[in-house]
């Protein structure tokens, strides 16, 4: 198990935070995968963990996630207190199923997600390997609030130098887009998902992984894992 610092935390609300920690050099991961990462419960008298998708590439000498904060919570009640100079324990094995390598590479990697499962995209959107293998990524971010939209100038600045159309939408305040992502899929897409063009993933609460898996394998996509390429990934571990 390995402890490393906290190097910077940004709010960006009372539900959210990022924070950003220092790298083992022996750590490695691929691109969409997550970590276990925890902290000592004072209260429980115990280290918990729990999985984290990784925001930062295997290239990045940092690590970064981002969280919710829950205030009862057994692990984002001390994450949410974090610190520069703080410490916190990451598991050196990491897994997942949200990996570009997973999918049959075509020319649009469409990536859907609401809340925090952003997280494992920024890693894949930030990636020079995605390109590789696909001509051009769409990423739909949906969230309740303004201020919730993590990454925003971020994701932003990427679409200026890459292949990458970011479509942010807020369902629970007035902006520009307001609804479900599915809305506006027909914007970008006005024939809807091809399965010879398009590769899908998809990161966000249970019953959108769950609605998203029931939609693509009704529509003839394959769904992919570790052992096997297809057309769409779910993000099983939070999926099941």
């Amino acid at each position: 198990m390995n402890t490393e610092t906290v190097l910077e935390v940004h709010h960006y609300s009372n539900t959210l935070f990022r924070f950003k920690t220092t790298r083992n050099q022996s750590f490695r991961f691929k691109t969409g995968e997550f970590a276990m990462i925890g902290m000592y419960n004072s209260n429980l008298d115990k280290n918990i963990f729990r999985a984290y998708s990784i925001c930062s590439t295997p290239y990045d000498d940092h690590l970064e996630f981002l969280s919710i904060k829950v205030e009862n919570g057994p692990l984002t009640s001390e994450l949410q207190k974090l610190m520069p100079g703080d410490e916190i324990f990451v598991k050196p094995k990491c897994t997942g199923s949200l990996v570009v390598d997973y999918l049959h590479p075509k020319k649009n990697l469409i990536l859907l997600a609401t809340g925090t499962g952003l997280a494992p995209f920024m890693s894949i959107v930030r990636d020079p390997y995605t390109y590789d293998r696909f001509k051009h990524v769409y990423l739909f971010h949906s969230a309740r609030k303004i201020n919730e939209l993590a990454y925003r100038d971020t994701l932003l600045d990427l679409t200026q130098d890459l292949p990458l159309t970011y479509v942010d939408i807020v369902t629970r305040e007035v902006y520009n887009r307001n609804k479900r992502f599915w809305e506006y899929i027909p914007e970008f897409f006005d024939d809807g998902f091809i399965k010879e063009r398009d590769s899908v993933m998809v990161c966000g609460s249970p019953s959108l992984n769950k609605q998203c898996r029931e939609y693509f394998s009704h529509a003839g996509f394959q769904e992919g894992n570790t052992g096997e390429m297809g057309d769409f990934l779910l993000e099983r571990a939070f999926a099941d």
